[in-house]
């Protein structure tokens, strides 16, 4: 017998499900259907989706709450969603968005052709407000370069006293932990300040 299961995701341990279990619960999706992630959505590996995918048999439902339950990249929502709808034939309920819904019993086969058509709309929206981000941030640090705007870390300086100390170490009178403490400065920055030294052929 077909079951309707539902599906939840938060990014951190601190969010909290309980507005998405409270929908997918009005819905008419029992408790024990429920999986929850408390997970990034950069990819699929989350281990609730992976016991949901295996749960998941021909005629089935999965009902989430909006798309972005599913994950944060449109290219591999696309490709979780034909897998769940046409490899494994179960039907997928996006709440957030009535037109997502591929339950051949409501709409028959116009239902998952038009869910098909709304998920590659949003794929290509969401590529272009990707490649827009990444444009206007370019043309940003374009312009403040321009206005002479300096990126990165600034390159930490030299104290006074770093050619003693370099001298002292290099002798081998302290060690570079106690160089280091004394330049109030990492072993790794005055490990880069020795290579470039050397790297200039500076002398002792």
């Amino acid at each position: 017998m077909a079951r309707t299961y539902g599906y939840a995701r938060v990014s951190t341990r601190e969010q909290n499900l309980d507005r998405q279990m409270d929908a997918l619960r009005e819905f008419g999706v029992a408790r024990e259907d429920i999986f929850a992630d408390k997970a990034s959505g950069k990819d699929f590996e989350r281990p609730q989706w992976i016991a949901m995918k295996e749960a998941l048999e021909q005629g089935d439902v999965l009902v989430v709450k909006s798309i972005d339950r599913f994950g944060r990249s449109y290219e591999e929502i696309i490709e979780q969603w034909r897998d769940i709808t046409k490899v494994r034939g179960a039907a997928v309920v996006v709440l957030d968005m009535p037109l997502l819904d591929t339950r051949r019993e409501r709409d028959g086969i116009t239902g998952v052709l038009i869910g098909d058509i709304v998920l590659q709309l949003l794929s290509y929206v969401a590529q272009v407000e990707r490649e827009s981000i990444h444009q206007r941030q370019a043309e940003g640090i374009a312009a403040a370069k321009a206005r002479g705007v300096k990126f990165g870390r600034p390159k930490k300086r030299r104290p006074g006293t770093y050619k003693s100390t370099r001298k002292a170490y290099l002798d081998g009178h302290i060690t570079r932990s106690e160089a280091a403490s004394r330049l109030k400065v990492s072993i790794s920055t005055f490990d880069k300040w020795l290579r470039e030294d050397r790297a200039k052929g500076a002398s002792e």
